[in-house]
C-alpha cells in the first residue's frame, strides 16, 4: 500500500500531495516510516466517505498503525474498531469492517476527514503543525457542500473544526455533548475522541459516544431540504 490505495477521496481536489513538505518534522518521520516500513501507506491519509455526507466526523490525526499504515482514516486501530461499529449501529455505513483499506467498507451520507493528514511523532501534531494543515481541513469541509453536521473528536479536532467553519473558539467552548451552531447553518457537536485511552479509562463509554451519533442522526433528520 506505499505507492496506492484503493480509497477515493470524497474531496480529491482538496487533498495534499502524497510527499506534502508543509511541516518538517511531519516530513522526517514519515521519511523514517517509510524506511522502517516501506509497504505501509506513509503519506497523507486522505478524506473517506460519500461525497454528498451531511455527517462530517473531524479527527485528530492518522496512527501509526491504523491509518497512516493502511491508507484509510481509523482503519486498523482500536478507535476504528469502536468508530465504524457506531457508525454501522446508525446506518451511517455500508459493508462489513475488516480493518483494511480494501474491506468494501463504504460511509453512507457520512464523511471522516482528520485535522492533520499525516503521522505526528507519539500521536502528538504540535500547534503549528494543526494550523498548517488546518488549509487541508477548511478547504475538504467546503468542497462537502451537503455537509451540515459536524462531528469532532477530541479538543484538538474541535478547534480545528471551528477554526475551518469559521467559528469563534471564544463562544464555541469543548465538551462532551457539546452543540455548537457555525457561520453558514452547520451545527458542530462535541465528542471525547474514540481512542483505547479514553475508553479504557471509563472517560468515554460505547453509550456516551453512541449518544453524539444519535444526535448527529437526529439534527440530521430534522433538517429542512435544501431549496
Amino acid at each position: 500500500m506505499s505507492l496506492a490505495s484503493p480509497i477515493v477521496s470524497p474531496v480529491p481536489l482538496t487533498e495534499p500531495p502524497r510527499d506534502c513538505p508543509l511541516c518538517p518534522r511531519l516530513v522526517a518521520f514519515r521519511q523514517a516510516c517509510r524506511a522502517e516500513h516501506p509497504d505501509w501507506w506513509n503519506a497523507p491519509v486522505m478524506a473517506f466517505g460519500d461525497p454528498a455526507a451531511r455527517i462530517v466526523i473531524v479527527g485528530l490525526a492518522p496512527g501509526k498503525h491504523g491509518a497512516n499504515r493502511t491508507g484509510r482514516p481509523f482503519t486498523g486501530d482500536y478507535a476504528g474498531e469502536l468508530l465504524f461499529a457506531t457508525l454501522g449501529k446508525f446506518g451511517l455505513s455500508r459493508g462489513a469492517y475488516a480493518a483494511r483499506a480494501d474491506d468494501g467498507l463504504a460511509l453512507v451520507d457520512c464523511a471522516i476527514l482528520n485535522a492533520v493528514k499525516c503521522l505526528p511523532p507519539q500521536n502528538k501534531p504540535l500547534p503549528g503543525e494543526v494550523q498548517t494543515c488546518g488549509r487541508y481541513l477548511a478547504a475538504g469541509l467546503a468542497a462537502l457542500p451537503n455537509a451540515r453536521i459536524v462531528i469532532a473528536l477530541g479538543q484538538i479536532a474541535h478547534q480545528s473544526a471551528v477554526r475551518a467553519l469559521g467559528g469563534q473558539l471564544s463562544k464555541a467552548r469543548f465538551a462532551h455533548l457539546a452543540e455548537h451552531p457555525m457561520p453558514g447553518g452547520r451545527t458542530l457537536l462535541d465528542s471525547y475522541h474514540c481512542s483505547r485511552y479514553n475508553t479504557n479509562t471509563g472517560r468515554l463509554t460505547v453509550a456516551m459516544f453512541e449518544a453524539v451519533f444519535a444526535r448527529a442522526v437526529a439534527l440530521r433528520d430534522g433538517m429542512r431540504p435544501r431549496s
